[in-house]
């Protein structure tokens, strides 16, 4: 069905603060929406006093339906979705809806009624699908009462199409605007029911994103767009080598300059210039003197960081993570094992808009503006670094221009804060300069992977052991998740059982360990996460295996996945689309690869060249299983753009270490895949229903093991360790 856009009520500036629903709403069922306190980004739009009809959905007279969105919408098409979830069990007019954003601050004063705003893991649409249903359907329940209390007829007897209600025993009828007043205040029934999936009109459909006209004219405020009067704009520079401190900086050299407003230490290896424009900052911080105390960290180096990562390989100790029979004792009498170590780099996040903030701090109050994953916890580091109590903060979220789970991480938010207190009554707007958001990343982390595979005399595999060694997440962001198995997201896509991604291959003896090994680079949380590694080092060995049994990719798989259908499935829904059964082009040659993780059941099939040693990608056939697809559309977006993202990574992307410090600090230095270099991408979207995955992150880590693979048919070359640049194609 062709739906029109629906375009959004206002712009970035579209959103409930805690002060505007503090100031006018008395209580969850009958609070108002007021206009927004100044000063805000460009576009705003002051909302007429409408009342709510629940904490999602605001309905005006005009029927125009305003949708309230929690989460975070940095590019990847969520809003839309999210939108779509409520709408359908509201069983609204999708032509009629428009959006509204929450501000932390209003989520808290209502005692988290919007629950978690945090964006990560894939987990918009598959962390609240139940609850945003939910608010749809009692919405619905709630005008059909006022409208049936109208009437003096049972709810029951009504029917709802398009935000119409409907009473046929009468032939009475009413729209949602015209009875969204009458509604306020009204509860909803203790037991509302759902829709059968079957019934969907809304989810399901590939209905246009209800974000992008601001987007196409231009009038969409980034959080580096921001202005306002008077504004101040600081540019911090912290010490290259992660742990080192600031030792001194000579003020005095700069404090003349044009512009320069102020020269201060915003921490232990943090400072700042704050002028009257960006490139006055930038230019003074450039001529600032400046000693940093570098550590013992100084002497580190990609090199050392390696032979570290090595020793892991073979350490006694290791964390299991997933262990079937007992694969040491017979990996030890075998007759015929593989051996074969892997290895992934740091990766640096790289997003088109690079890290700020904006801040207004006086005694009595501090408001921020930021872009970020992670709005509770921004807002807990605003508090923090204001020294103000909880209720005399503000923090209004901001578009985003690409994140990656960058963002997820608050630490820019509070040098913002430090530097707005120290020139209070003057908004300023906090940003990296692209040089320091590339050097004080949160990496994806380094690791290495060794294999040991026995096969028996008809091929099938008797044993195996997959050591990983490297750099936990968790241990550095967030200690407290850590378990007796270490660190549990390590292990993604090879475990035994669970959404997070459990191993599609059934293996008699099998042994997956890990070796903690943490380098002094901050990790993070990069697209995909440790999904993204996993899937090239089992997927490759797994093809290594298959090559050394004589036998074809595909059908070794098989054999392995017999008790994993949904991983069958998609394989096998890749595997047809590229042609698998038949030959290829001459000088073209074939590789597939799956995975599962977060939620969801992914697979690809890739068709490539080499030529000369040069790689041409020509075809990238990709299978997903997210259980349920809200929109179509979205998917097929979100699954080619973290392709590019993936093939980046495994073509480009690798940051080096040289004297504690990245060495990569621009785009001239850490690469991205052009468009002329992007192979074809077919997406096929095959939900089967039951259960909700993510879209955005699982489908990254196919892409690299899949042309991997395709590789080596062409060439005969295992590529063991990323990134592609750094190897010879060139078929001896």
């Amino acid at each position: 069905m062709t739906m029109k856009h629906a375009a959004p009520v206002n712009t970035a500036a579209g959103r409930v603060t805690r002060r505007n629903f503090l100031g006018g709403a008395a209580a969850a069922a009958g609070a108002f929406t007021f206009g927004f306190s100044f000063p805000l980004p460009q576009n705003a739009v002051a909302q007429t006093a409408t009342p709510e009809v629940n904490a999602w959905v605001v309905i005006q007279p005009d029927d125009t339906v305003i949708i309230r969105i929690a989460r975070i919408e940095m590019g990847q098409g969520a809003l839309t979705g999210l939108a779509q979830l409520v709408a359908e069990d509201l069983d609204c007019d999708w032509s009629k809806v428009r959006y509204e954003l929450i501000d932390p601050g209003a989520n808290k004063a209502r005692a988290m009624v919007w629950k978690s705003q945090q964006t990560g893991g894939s987990r918009s649409i598959r962390g609240s699908h139940d609850y945003l249903r939910l608010g749809g359907a009692q919405a619905r329940a709630i005008l059909v009462t006022a409208a049936a209390r109208q009437w003096g007829v049972q709810p029951d007897t009504c029917s709802v199409t398009k935000g119409v209600i409907r009473h046929a025993a009468s032939g009475r009828s009413t729209t949602y605007g015209a009875i969204a007043a009458a509604a306020t205040g009204i509860a909803p029934p203790a037991d509302v029911k759902l829709k059968d999936p079957m019934d969907w009109t809304i989810v399901g459909q590939p209905v246009k994103r209800i974000d992008t006209l601001d987007k196409l004219d231009g009038s969409l405020v980034y959080g580096m767009d921001i202005s306002m009067p008077g504004m101040l704009v600081a540019i911090p520079k912290a010490c290259p080598v992660h742990g080192g401190k600031l030792k001194s900086f000579d003020a005095a050299a700069v404090s003349s300059m044009r512009g320069v407003k102020l020269v201060l230490k915003v921490d232990d290896e943090t400072v700042a210039v704050v002028a009257d424009t960006f490139w006055r900052a930038k230019s003074a911080l450039d001529a600032l003197p400046i000693v940093w105390d570098e550590g013992e960290n100084a002497e580190v180096s990609s090199e050392t960081i390696a032979a570290t990562l090595r020793e892991g390989l073979s350490a006694p100790e290791a964390f299991v993570g997933n262990r079937a029979g007992d694969a040491k004792a017979v990996l030890a009498g075998a007759r015929r094992v593989l051996e074969a170590d892997y290895g992934f780099p740091f990766q640096n996040h790289a997003p088109m808009e690079v890290l700020s903030a904006t801040v207004r701090w006086t005694p009595e109050r501090c408001e921020a503006w930021v872009p970020t994953q992670a709005p509770d916890t921004a807002l807990t580091a605003v508090v923090a670094a204001a020294g103000l109590p909880a209720q005399s903060c503000d923090l209004h979220i901001m578009r985003i221009g690409g994140s990656f789970g960058r963002r997820l991480s608050t630490e820019y938010v509070q040098i913002a804060t430090r530097i707005a207190k120290a020139l209070p009554g003057t908004p300023v707007k906090m940003m990296w300069t692209r040089e320091e958001d590339m050097l004080q990343g949160r990496f994806h982390p380094v690791t290495q992977a060794r294999f040991r595979g026995a096969l028996d005399a008809q091929g099938n595999i008797e044993a195996l052991h997959m050591r990983l060694s490297g750099q936990s997440i968790l241990s550095y962001a967030l200690p407290n998740l850590m378990t007796a198995n270490g660190d549990p997201i390590v292990y993604q896509g090879l475990l035994a059982d669970g959404p997070e991604g459990h191993l599609g291959y059934t293996i008699p003896n099998l042994l997956i360990d890990y070796a903690m090994r943490n380098p002094h680079i901050r990790p993070g949380f990069w697209r995909g996460v440790n999904l993204n590694q996993n899937a090239v080092y089992m997927e490759c060995f797994i093809d290594e295996l298959a090559a050394a049994a004589g036998q074809d990719p595909l059908a070794f798989r098989r054999r392995l996945m017999r008790n994993h259908p949904k991983h069958l499935a998609v394989l096998e829904a890749a595997a047809k689309g590229i042609g698998w059964d038949t030959p290829p082009a001459p000088g073209r040659a074939r590789g597939i690869a799956q995975i599962m993780g977060f939620g969801s059941y992914v697979a690809a099939a890739a068709e490539v060249s080499v030529t000369n040693g040069q790689l041409k990608m020509h075809r990238i056939v990709a299978a997903t299983d997210p259980g349920h697809v809200v929109n179509p559309q979205q998917v097929d977006a979100q699954v080619a753009g973290s392709f590019v993202y993936g093939l980046s990574a495994m073509i480009y992307g690798e940051c080096t270490v040289k004297d504690g410090r990245i060495e990569q600090e621009n785009f001239d230095t850490y690469n991205v895949l052009r468009l002329d270099e992007m192979p074809e991408v077919e997406v096929i979207s095959m939900p089967s229903g039951g259960f909700w995955g993510g879209v955005g992150e699982p489908t990254i880590a196919v892409a690299a093991p899949a042309v991997l693979n395709a590789v080596f048919a062409a060439t005969g070359k295992r590529v063991r360790q990323l990134p592609l640049k750094n190897v010879d194609l060139n078929v001896s």
